[in-house]
Formats: C-alpha cells, sequence, structure tokens
C-alpha cells in the first residue's frame, strides 16, 4: 500500500507540474463560429494552464493549407504554439510535450474520436492516435488514447 500512496503523490505532482508548465504558454485556435467541440478544446487548454487566443475564421480550409496541415491529418480546429501546429482535439499534456520536439512540424488528432479533449461524451472513449508531422513529410505516432 506504501507503494501505492507514493505513485498517486508522484503523479499530483507531475500533473500540477505540467499545468505550471502551461501557465505562460499562450495558444492560438483558429476555429468556425458554429462548433461548439472547439469552444470544448479551448476549455480543456485553459483548464490546463494555457492561455488562449481565439480567432474564429470565415475559412478554415485557407488557415490549414497556409499552417502546412496536410488534409488526412484534419479535424475541425487548428492551433498554433511557437510556429507549430496542433491540429484537433490533442490533449494538453500531448500540446506541452511537443516543445520538446523542434524535428515536428505539428501533431494532430484526426477527425474527432470520442473521448478525446473537447469530445466527450459520457463514459464512451474511442481509442485514437496523436500523429506528428516530420519536416521532411514523414508521420510518427507519437501517444496513443486511451493509454492502457
Amino acid at each position: 500500500m506504501h507503494s501505492r500512496l507514493r505513485f498517486v503523490a508522484l503523479t499530483a505532482m507531475l500533473l500540477g507540474g505540467l499545468a505550471q508548465a502551461a501557465d505562460n504558454l499562450t495558444i492560438d485556435v483558429h476555429r468556425d463560429a458554429n462548433c461548439g467541440c472547439c469552444k470544448d478544446w479551448i476549455k480543456h487548454m485553459e483548464t490546463n494552464g494555457f492561455t488562449v487566443n481565439d480567432h474564429v475564421e470565415p475559412n478554415m480550409a485557407t488557415v490549414k493549407q497556409e499552417l502546412g496541415v496536410p488534409p488526412r491529418l484534419g479535424s475541425c480546429h487548428t492551433a498554433v504554439l511557437n510556429g507549430q501546429f496542433i491540429e484537433g482535439h490533442v490533449p494538453a499534456e500531448q500540446v506541452l510535450a511537443l516543445q520538446t520536439r523542434p524535428d515536428l512540424l505539428g501533431i494532430a488528432v484526426p477527425g474527432m474520436p470520442m473521448g478525446s479533449p473537447g469530445m466527450e461524451y459520457g463514459d464512451r472513449q474511442d481509442p485514437y492516435q496523436v500523429v506528428g508531422l516530420t519536416k521532411d513529410g514523414q508521420l510518427e505516432v507519437v501517444a496513443e488514447y486511451p493509454d492502457n
């Protein structure tokens, strides 16, 4: 039981550290005016310590193209942090981890999987991947959810 308490304490410290790490980060989110799940993802980011600049866009396809998001990685909203794109319902912990990956142009959760941040629906949790796009155009799975 003692090791379980240490695990819980360590987990709380790590999660607290992640929120503190995001406290000084400002992320720009581009979205369509009528998208509710985009607003929910913004709340997820704010809850995790990010400052969000919310940009309502008339043409998201143009925004995605300008930011270099390949259509195969597409989702509903596109964010930018330190010049890297974050496409779709990427968990805040992966957005933070992106800072350690200068080799990536960005990361994405393609589509809109149930259970991803902003797409919560009861207890439903569809499996999904966070995919990175390297500077040479290769795709790389950087995380899988739910963690097993």
